[in-house]
């Protein structure tokens, strides 16, 4: 992308969010010629985008992760690192790395996080639950203020999007995320095996989709530019309105998350007095509302609908409902069922 194109993205103005739109529908279609089969996955990633959030990410490995977020950085025309979670990484080795010289000498370089500068738009956390808290602190703030201290010096990162998964079935020598971290994410989106039998076929017998680096070669470069995203994201936010039918009938189902009883909702072999323990914060629903704002803007309606909040609720509210310790090794299930008995209980407008 030449410099002026870039100059005219960059300049967002409010009256072209329609344009805007229609970059994120291209956007979709290229991410998902690369990764086939997740047309929701490519969906939830885009929200997450024009939301600006942070998100954890669920799945298998082979599935396509790091695949897809390469594809999204490239897409957006950003800069991409990636960070694999080890018991020994230290909060050190993300902003520098030391080395001997060919003289002999000790050398200092910028780590991942400071690589880029200013332009790191995804940082990919693998198996974020291998290391350590002390990483954790790290990473919670550079989320929560795009920003980290080193050097005597501040470096900001602007366009930062932070994605991490967790490794769900292997327990030993990891270190279960803190809720303050947790809360931070946006969403936490699972990465499936594709059902559909074609889909398997391709992927297993099409050499296209044996070669990930060309498959992110094909992906159109710099289709959202990175540097516009906020201004964008701005306007979508006080753009997309939402009634007051549709306030109460959020501030209704934030209720019943945190007292499901009082709802009426009923889970078998759960007592229901006990089983939420905390979570669905203050910011935990201020993001739902922010990724159903995206989520009207992409369907191309400027007021929040009730299918909207049901889009993006699960994605966005399960991993901050902290569930009584004895239930935890049911969560999944147990927090699907809750979640989908609320849309069945609580009357929609």
């Amino acid at each position: 992308m030449s410099r002026e194109s870039v100059q005219a993205v960059t300049e967002f103005n409010g009256d072209d969010l329609s344009v805007w739109r229609d970059r994120a529908h291209a956007f979709e279609a290229q991410i998902g010629k690369a990764v086939i089969g997740q047309k929701r996955v490519i969906r939830l990633l885009t929200i997450a985008i024009f939301a600006r959030g942070h998100v954890l990410l669920e799945g298998d490995v082979g599935v396509g992760k790091t695949t897809l977020l390469r594809a999204a950085a490239r897409g957006l025309g950003g800069a991409y690192e990636r960070v694999e979670g080890t018991i020994d990484l230290m909060p050190a080795d993300l902003i520098y790395h030391t080395y001997l010289g060919e003289d002999g000498r000790p050398r200092v370089e910028p780590g991942p996080a400071l690589r880029h500068g200013s332009e790191l738009t995804i940082f990919f956390f693998n198996e974020i639950n291998r290391a350590r808290p002390q990483v954790h602190s790290l990473l919670l703030r550079m989320m929560a203020e795009r920003s980290v201290s080193a050097f005597n010096k501040e470096y900001r990162f602007p366009y930062l999007l932070v994605f991490a998964d967790r490794n769900r079935i292997e327990r030993e020598e990891t270190f279960e995320l803190p809720a303050a971290a947790r809360d931070r994410f946006l969403m936490e989106i699972m990465i499936a095996t594709p059902r559909d039998n074609e889909i398997r076929r391709d992927l297993a017998f099409d050499p296209r989709f044996h070669d990930a680096d060309a498959l992110i070669e094909a992906v159109p470069e710099a289709l959202l530019d990175h540097r516009a995203l906020g201004g964008v994201a701005r306007s979508i936010q006080t753009t997309v309105r939402t009634s007051p039918a549709l306030e109460r009938y959020t501030l209704s189902l934030w209720e019943a998350v945190r007292d499901p009883a009082s709802a009426g909702i009923d889970i078998a072999d759960v007592d229901m007095e006990r089983l939420v323990q905390g979570g669905a914060s203050p910011r935990g629903m201020s993001y739902l509302l922010r990724a159903a704002r995206v989520a009207a803007w992409l369907n191309g309606r400027d007021m929040v609908v009730p299918e909207d909040l049901r889009e993006v609720f699960f994605e966005t509210m399960a991993h901050r409902v902290f569930l009584d310790p004895i239930y935890e090794l049911r969560r999944e299930t147990i927090v699907r069922d809750l979640c989908r008995q609320l849309f069945e209980r609580v009357p929609a407008p």
